[in-house]
């Protein structure tokens, strides 16, 4: 499998997984969702934001844009239902962005201020990597932040999801 088909995968993974994470937290009352955990960010809804702000961050420095970077415990979105539709509009860009990326993407370096003003040159295929790799690391903190409520945490499995 080259890369770019790699990666559409993985958009694709990224999307069902969301889903599928967002189905669950939608079952927990506010005093559960917004309630502050041992964690990154917090809480249930904190991490959400935080992978959805990265998600941004990262989408924009690919189509040619963001620069800088705003502060990575940024709350996009106060209300569940709104941080949702973000999220359902960011995965849809996401595989739209992978669905027409070429090889000349794979090739141009990526220049921009990260969140401490620190300069940095990244090259796509090492950029695109950490981008799922970061969304699969919060998404398993909201994992285990789920398993300290009444609602079952889902299996996030890639080869369960992608080959149900």
């Amino acid at each position: 499998m080259d890369l770019l088909t790699h990666f559409r995968m993985l958009a694709r993974y990224n999307r069902i997984a969301n889903e599928t994470l967002f189905e669950c937290c939608a079952r927990l009352d506010s005093a559960e969702y917004y309630k502050l955990r041992q964690g990154s960010f917090g809480s249930i809804h904190g991490l959400l934001n935080h992978i959805l702000l990265g998600d941004r961050i990262w989408m924009s420095r690919f189509e040619g844009e963001g620069r800088s970077t705003p502060r990575l415990d940024t709350v996009l979105f106060e209300n569940f239902d709104e941080l949702r539709t973000a999220r359902i509009g960011e995965d849809a860009r996401i595989e739209r962005f992978f669905e027409r990326a070429d090889s000349d993407f794979l090739k141009t370096p990526l220049h921009y201020i990260n969140s401490r003003g620190k300069a940095y040159t990244d090259l796509p295929p090492v950029a695109v990597s950490h981008l799922f790799n970061h969304q699969t690391h919060h998404r398993g903190q909201v994992h285990v932040m789920l398993s300290q409520t009444m609602v079952t945490p889902p299996s996030l499995d890639l080869h369960r999801i992608m080959n149900p």
